[in-house]
């Protein structure tokens, strides 16, 4: 994963991802891709050996702020003593995730399966001793939860690869074409071993910025996952052989304009444990992050950090635990929706039944008095509060006879029925929402 202070070129690439997807027909796509759009949201877990001291991952050694050999070190201390993948994913599915994506080998080489290709694993280089993967993927999938595999698709610990620190390479591919047709054939080989023997739902890859399409040998790397399985899903990392948009962190202002697309965010400031980061968000930050997200169409993959040992911090814990209890009360507001209506109607996020017949209206904090839609130019036949039916009477305001414009739609909502994080109201129409967007008056 890459630091939020990385260089510029890097920080673009973040922030135009729909430009290097367009190699990827999203008609061809869209039957695979319909779970992903249903699910909204995701766990994302980053765990390695960089959880033993409690560094960055990866790029600590990269921008030299450890030796790679006091990095590497680490592997001494990577026990996975406490490791209980069932709680994990008994955990993942209470929050209401429908997916996981857990780091398979970050950017420092070190895979948390079993490889054939080198000794740099959990089972041959660690105390864990152990494939730390195939029992997560199993308990995922007893729990019916989606499974996805973080690769990075640079390897800095790999003598074959080019890149090592940030300001220093070890060769030139032009210079040494043998030496990196060689690495392509190691990490296209560590691929497939996690897809022969995990079969993900979903690759979610990184690294991607440091080589091209062609270095990379991105159409054949797309082929052999897709003609293994049809109906794996790609993220937008592929030098534009992805299947969607991974903004970071940073939560879009516009709407992505790829068809789909997630926002990949921390609950503290860095993505693996760092005991000195105490920086949490709030479930109720994390919540009304995730309603914009589900309002604009797209998903939220939320990472965890776990320590060396298996142990998922309890600020991590407790926010999953009550985004989950908030997910279990909104459900039919949240998964199996669709992007709710442009910004400006309603003061705030929005989501739409398939059907376009029911219109949910999430409200942030406390509400005092009336809230307000406009332009909406449908017959609202029932207005309820999501999670305990209470029914609310709303009003129209400024609807003239004569005139095709629609008035203001103005809804109480009393203290009593409102959510601790966040009230969602269902406003059943009379037909799929239809939208005033003119300027008013006859000529509107």
């Amino acid at each position: 994963m890459k630091k939020i202070a990385v260089a510029a070129a890097m920080v673009l690439h973040l922030l135009t991802p729909a430009k290097a997807q367009q190699k990827t027909s999203p008609e061809e796509i869209k039957s695979k891709m319909q779970w992903f759009a249903d699910a909204k949201l995701g766990i994302f877990i980053h765990w390695g050996i960089y959880s033993v001291k409690g560094i960055d991952e990866s790029w600590s050694f990269h921008n030299k702020k450890i030796s790679h050999a006091d990095y590497m070190a680490q592997l001494k201390g990577f026990t996975a003593g406490k490791y209980d993948p069932q709680a994990w994913a008994d955990l993942i599915r209470e929050s209401g995730a429908r997916y996981a994506v857990i780091t398979t080998k970050h950017h420092d080489g070190v895979a948390l399966w079993d490889t054939k290709f080198n000794k740099l694993s959990t089972t041959k280089s660690t105390p864990a001793k152990r494939d730390v993967l195939s029992p997560f993927f199993a308990a995922l999938r007893k729990n019916n939860i989606k499974t996805g595999a973080y690769f990075s698709l640079l390897d800095w610990s790999s003598p074959d690869y080019p890149g090592f620190l940030k300001d220093s390479s070890r060769y030139k591919i032009s210079e040494q074409p043998q030496r990196w047709a060689k690495f392509q054939a190691f990490y296209q080989g560590q691929m497939a071993e996690v897809m022969k023997q995990f079969n993900p739902d979903l690759w979610w890859f990184d690294g991607d910025w440091e080589r091209s399409a062609e270095e990379w040998q991105a159409v054949k790397v797309r082929k052999m996952l897709t003609d293994f399985n049809p109906n794996t899903i790609i993220n937008g990392r592929l030098t534009g052989y992805g299947d969607y948009d991974t903004p970071e962190q940073n939560f879009p202002v516009e709407r992505p304009h790829y068809n789909w697309w997630e926002l990949c965010m921390t609950i503290n400031n860095n993505w693996g444990w760092q005991p000195q980061d105490t920086n949490w968000k709030t479930p109720y930050e994390i919540i009304t992050i995730f309603a914009d997200a589900i309002s604009n169409g797209g998903n939220m993959l939320l990472d965890i950090g776990p320590k060396e040992d298996g142990t998922i911090p309890p600020e991590e814990i407790n926010v999953l635990k009550e985004l989950g209890k908030w997910n279990k009360k909104h459900e039919k507001a949240i998964f199996s929706t669709i992007g709710g209506i442009p910004q400006g109607h309603f003061y705030g996020p929005t989501t739409l039944s398939k059907d376009s017949t029911s219109l949910y209206l999430f409200l942030p904090g406390k509400v005092t008095g009336n809230i307000m839609v406009k332009g909406l130019d449908n017959k609202i036949q029932d207005i309820t509060v999501v999670g305990n039916g209470a029914r609310l009477q709303h009003k129209i305001v400024g609807k003239i006879s004569w005139s095709p414009v629609p008035g203001l739609v103005y809804i109480t909502v009393p203290a009593n029925v409102q959510d601790e994080y966040m009230t969602v109201l269902e406003l059943k129409l009379d037909k799929p929402v239809k939208l005033y967007r003119g300027k008013g008056g006859l000529g509107g």
